[in-house]
C-alpha cells in the first residue's frame, strides 16, 4: 500500500519535522564545505568530528526504521514515532495511542486494545495498555517493523519475513486497523477466550474482556478457530478489524458497510480569518474500496475528539468511545470540518503587581546561580526556554544583574 505523492505545500509542512540535530548551532571550524548558510547563521549537513548524532537510550545510533519503498521525509514527532525510531530498544514499536484504539507492533503482528477506565499510579493519570488480540499472518516472525508511509494523522507499518509480509494502517480517530497480507492465512490470536456472538461467512463479532470487535474479511471468506482465528481470505490479501461501540447487529452492519473503504492517506487544511479570529479546518481521508459489493461504502468511519465534535456542524452517528482526551463521537464520512475562535496567545503575562516581590526575586536569584548545560539537546532546549522566560520576569522586576546573566548564558549556549 502506498500513499499519493505529496503536494509542494505538504512537503514544506513536513520538512519542519526533520530531526533538530541537523540544526544545532556549530562553531565556524566545524562548518567548512558541508555548511549551508541561512541569513546570518548556518548549519552543517554532516556530523562534526568528535560529535555524536541521535542515539537510543542504549547509546546506539538511532537509525530510522523505514520500509524499502518508503519515499517521504523522515518524521520524528508523532504518536507513532516509536515505529520509525527504536528509541527504547524495541525493534517493532512502543504502544501507539491512536485513540480510541491502542496498538503495538510485535514480531508476529499488530496488537490491538482499548482502555476505557483510568487509574492513578505514581502521581499520574493513566489509561493502562491492555492488548486484546494480535493480527498477523500464519508463520510471520519479523525481526523488525518498519514505516511504509504516513499521512497527517495516519501511518502504515510493514512487516517482512521472507515470502511473508503484512501492512497495517492506523490513525488518530480510526476505530479500524486496515491490513494487507501476503504468504499465508490471516491469523488473529486472542489474549483471552472470546465470546463470539456473530459468525457468518466473512464477518465476526467478538467480545474480549468486555470490549467488542468486528472482523471483516473479503466476501466469500470464512473463519475457523476460537482463541486463534484463521482465514484464507478467499484467496484475497486484505482484512480490517474494528473496535465496536456495542454488540447491536445494526452497529455491526454499519461498521461492516464501511470496513472495506481502506484509508490510504489523511490530510488537514486550514485557513484563518483575522477579522473575526476564526480558524476553519478541514480534515480529509483518502480511501480505496477493496470490496465493491453493492452494500459497501467508499467512505470510512472516524471518531472525533471532544474539541472537534464540539466545534463542527457535521452530524454524528450517536456512537461514542472513551479516551484519555475525553469522549470521542463517531462520524460517518471522509471529510469533516471544525471552526474555532482563536484570538492569539500572550507571549508573556503583564506585571500586575499581585505577588510577593521578595519571594519572586529570591526565585530569580536561585535560578541565576545555575548554568546552562551542554546537552542532551532535548533537555537543554527546555532549559534555554526557561532562561528565555526568566529574562522577561527579571526585566519587569528591575533585576538587571539576573536579567543580564540569563541573556549572557543564552548567547553563550547558542554560539
Amino acid at each position: 500500500m502506498s500513499f499519493p505523492k505529496l503536494s509542494t505545500m505538504q512537503q514544506s509542512k513536513r520538512r519542519i519535522v526533520i530531526p533538530l540535530i541537523a540544526l544545532l548551532f556549530l562553531s565556524l571550524n566545524s562548518l567548512q564545505a558541508q555548511s549551508v548558510t541561512i541569513g546570518s547563521g548556518s548549519y552543517t549537513t554532516v556530523i562534526p568530528s568528535g560529535e555524536v548524532g541521535p542515539q537510543t537510550f542504549t547509546g546506539a545510533n538511532a537509525i530510522p526504521k523505514v520500509a524499502p519503498d518508503f519515499n517521504q521525509q523522515i518524521q520524528t514527532n508523532d504518536f507513532w514515532s516509536s515505529l520509525i525510531y527504536p528509541f527504547f530498544g524495541d525493534s517493532h514499536s512502543n504502544i501507539l495511542y491512536a485513540h480510541p484504539l491502542n496498538l503495538k507492533a510485535t514480531e508476529t503482528g499488530m496488537q490491538m486494545g482499548y482502555t476505557t477506565d483510568h487509574i492513578f499510579a505514581a502521581n499520574d493519570f493513566l489509561f493502562p495498555y491492555v492488548p486484546h488480540l494480535t493480527v498477523g499472518v500464519q508463520g510471520l516472525s519479523s525481526n523488525q517493523t518498519t514505516t511504509l508511509a504516513y499521512g497527517d494523522w495516519t501511518v502504515t507499518a510493514q512487516w517482512l519475513d521472507g515470502d511473508i509480509s503484512m501492512e497495517a494502517t492506523l490513525g488518530h480517530g480510526l476505530p479500524y486497523a486496515f491490513y494487507r497480507i501476503q504468504g499465508g492465512n490471516a491469523v488473529i490470536i486472542v489474549e483471552q477466550v472470546p465470546t463470539i456472538w456473530y459468525q457468518q461467512d466473512e464477518v465476526l463479532g467478538i467480545t474480549i474482556s468486555g470490549k467488542h470487535y468486528g472482523v471483516f474479511a473479503p466476501t466469500g471468506s470464512s473463519w475457523s478457530g476460537s482463541t486463534t482465528l484463521e482465514s484464507s481470505l478467499n484467496g484475497q490479501d486484505y482484512l480490517s478489524v474494528a473496535l465496536l461501540p456495542d454488540t447491536e447487529l445494526e452497529t455491526l452492519e454499519l461498521f461492516r458497510s464501511h470496513a472495506y473503504a481502506f484509508v490510504t492517506d489523511s490530510q488537514v487544511e486550514w485557513s484563518y480569518t483575522e477579522g473575526n479570529a476564526q480558524l476553519q479546518t478541514t480534515y480529509t481521508y483518502e480511501t480505496t474500496l477493496m470490496d465493491d459489493h453493492i452494500t459497501n461504502s467508499e467512505e470510512t468511519l472516524t471518531a472525533l475528539y471532544r474539541h472537534q465534535w464540539l466545534n463542527t456542524s457535521n452530524p454524528m452517528t450517536g456512537h461514542i468511545y472513551h479516551s484519555p482526551r475525553g469522549e470521542m463521537r463517531l462520524f460517518e464520512g471522509n471529510t469533516f470540518n471544525t471552526e474555532l475562535k482563536f484570538s492569539g496567545i500572550l507571549p508573556a503575562l503583564p506585571d500586575l503587581g499581585d505577588y510577593n516581590r521578595t519571594i519572586l526575586l529570591g526565585h530569580l536569584q536561585t535560578a541565576a546561580s545555575n548554568e546552562l548545560g551542554v546537552g542532551p539537546t532535548y533537555e537543554n532546549g527546555k532549559d534555554m526556554a526557561s532562561f528565555s522566560n526568566l529574562i522577561y520576569i527579571a526585566d519587569q522586576l528591575g533585576a538587571d544583574t539576573e536579567r543580564d546573566y540569563f541573556l549572557a548564558q543564552l548567547k553563550f549556549r547558542l554560539v
